[in-house]
């Protein structure tokens, strides 16, 4: 493809993205296809020729789009806003098309200082501590742009670790690392992100998930029981997570509580994940949810998520840059260069090669302003408080979590198995997309506000069609308790959802008691997005009995299995 080409085929293709962004309502928010589709739509292998462009965008458009899940649809529920805006996306282009490996100031100086100064930008909107920017007066500290939220936790714990060990070792510099590791322990609630586990993994050190309060908040008492047990043990507390904003329920930790425990303990570093929250700190009424951030050593929140900036854009902060730099820097000769006293970030994180991610936000920033932004989180609050307003109103449900930001986790006042299938029904249709969490040991939909555009209307329709599923559920399930049919012009009552498609379409992994006691972690974190329902022994047997009744009255009739064949009850086996 030459440069004439180019400008014709990009011309297009920015033809088309325009065309999906004003399309997108009438797609279906998500397909329902199974695992293993697109291998029977593309050929087995790569073309011997180069093919037509037209084609291509064809194939995009008949293989692809269907069967996309559109994050950016105005009925998109579902977990966090996936970030993204005009001006984001032409940052991006421009990104791609200058192609910089910024891994060091040599090899792309206005990559490098654009990063610099948009993050002392981003932490001055977000009224972080002075200690974390990088043009504040006697500052140790500095921002990064990392790939995701997962990767900030990492390489934090990761600086904690060498920090701690650095500490244990005192004069013993001989001694391997690893001879410590055991004696190492990292704390985080059991509502904080999966990522946290999976970075304890790579680190090859302990973590313990501690207990939250009755509305989900981590609290200081808890921590300093679990940190006084473990010391008494001979262990060394080393990395405590806290989180604004947690994935199941966006609940903010207490910051001040937790922050004073790790002030007491001198190996202890205290990073706070704000992935998805974070952002709202450009609200000078959301401020009240980060007061404890001054005992924090690092802190991190994704642009992609809450501020119109597309993936993959992740801010993090860190109170002294040295004891970031001394755990994750290598410096071989090919990559040294005269200016010592310049910024590389491949002393930041875990890639020696990156983007230049600074660009986009760059222009994100400057097109809506800190106005045009904070009015952006301000609709996405309006809209959740009236979401939260309409379940409020009926009788049938009931919301389960506190709505600060732009999250509702509501329910109906049903068992677990009667919410799960009205999930299921919502997500099977394709009009909707919503994801579940346990709260306080119920099963919950998560409603979350994720559309740049979103209105009132968004809300009220949303509304209206969920009301009409759980009526259609609510007949289909327990009828006896439906006192009129679900519409006047109802020609028959809904089916029951068999257990597979309620499985499915609810995203939730349902196991015995024993299995889950037999299980080897019992406190891994959670996702937020696979619910584990756990169901017990006699409730089984019974379902397998019903069964077995079930399938024997079919056998003496000709009645007919479900559409999709399968024989599964929903019953109480499926919760």
């Amino acid at each position: 493809m030459n440069t004439e080409e180019f400008r014709k085929y990009g011309k297009q293709m920015i033809d088309y993205i325009c065309d999906y962004g004003q399309t997108i309502d009438t797609r279906d928010v998500a397909p329902t296809v199974d695992p293993g589709f697109l291998r029977q739509l593309l050929p087995d292998e790569a073309p011997q020729k180069g093919e037509d462009f037209k084609r291509m965008l064809d194939d995009v458009e008949t293989k692809i789009m269907p069967n996309m899940v559109h994050w950016n649809h105005p009925r998109f529920f579902a977990y966090f806003p996936a970030g993204n805006s005009y001006p984001s996306i032409l940052g991006d282009m421009l990104s791609s098309a200058i192609g910089s490996i910024g891994f060091s100031w040599a090899s792309s100086p206005a990559a490098t200082e654009l990063e610099t100064i948009v993050l002392d930008w981003y932490a001055k909107a977000l009224d972080l501590p002075a200690f974390f920017r990088s043009d504040a007066k006697g500052t140790r500290g500095g921002g990064v742009l990392q790939g995701s939220a997962s990767e900030c936790a990492l390489v934090c714990m990761m600086a904690a670790r060498a920090r701690a060990i650095k500490e244990l070792k005192g004069p013993h510099v001989d001694v391997h690392d690893s001879v410590y590791l055991p004696q190492l322990v990292a704390y985080a609630s059991k509502e904080a992100h999966s990522s946290i586990e999976k970075a304890a993994k790579m680190a090859i050190v302990k973590l313990r998930a501690l207990d939250t309060d009755s509305r989900g908040v981590f609290r200081g008492d808890t921590l300093r029981q679990a940190i006084q047990e473990d010391m008494a043990q001979g262990l060394t507390p080393f990395f405590v997570v806290a989180t604004v904003g947690t994935t199941s329920a966006c609940v903010f930790d207490n910051l001040v509580e937790i922050g004073q425990v790790c002030r007491e303990v001198r190996s202890i570093w205290f990073h706070v994940d704000g992935a998805y929250a974070g952002n709202s700190f450009i609200l000078p009424e959301m401020r009240r949810f980060k007061e404890g951030l001054e005992y924090a050593d690092s802190f991190n929140t994704n642009p992609n998520k809450l501020l119109l900036t597309n993936f993959d854009c992740s801010a993090m902060w860190v109170k002294d840059v040295k004891s970031l730099t001394t755990a994750l820097a290598v410096d071989p000769l090919y990559l040294q260069h005269d200016h010592s006293s310049a910024i590389d970030y491949r002393h930041y994180g875990i890639p020696l090669s990156r983007r230049f991610r600074a660009l986009k936000l760059w222009f994100v920033f400057r097109s809506y302003g800190i106005v045009g932004l904070q009015k952006y989180i301000r609709n996405h609050i309006a809209l959740a408080k009236r979401f939260e307003a309409l379940v409020n109103s009926d009788d049938r449900f009931e919301v389960r979590n506190d709505v600060n930001l732009g999250l509702v986790c509501f329910r109906l006042k049903q068992q677990d198995r009667i919410n799960r299938d009205l999930l299921a029904r919502i997500n099977q249709s394709g009009k909707f997309h919503m994801t579940p969490a346990m709260v306080r040991g119920k099963y919950i939909i998560r409603f979350c506000v994720t559309y740049e555009h979103a209105t009132e209307e968004h809300i009220d329709y949303a509304w209206e069609e969920i009301k009409n599923y759980a009526e259609e559920t609510l007949v289909a399930e327990c009828p006896e308790e439906v006192q009129e049919p679900a519409t006047p012009t109802a020609k028959k009552t809904p089916k029951k959802l068999t257990r597979s498609m309620s499985t499915r379409f609810s995203f939730t992994r349902s196991v015995s008691r024993e299995i889950f006691e037999r299980q080897n972690s019992r406190s891994q974190l959670t996702d937020g997005c696979t619910p584990i329902v756990i169901i017990d022994t006699d409730d089984i047997l019974e379902s397998l009995q019903r069964a077995s009744r079930m399938n024997g009255e079919r056998s003496g009739t000709n009645e007919t299995y479900d559409d999709d064949g399968d024989t599964d009850s929903t019953d109480e086996a499926s919760n």
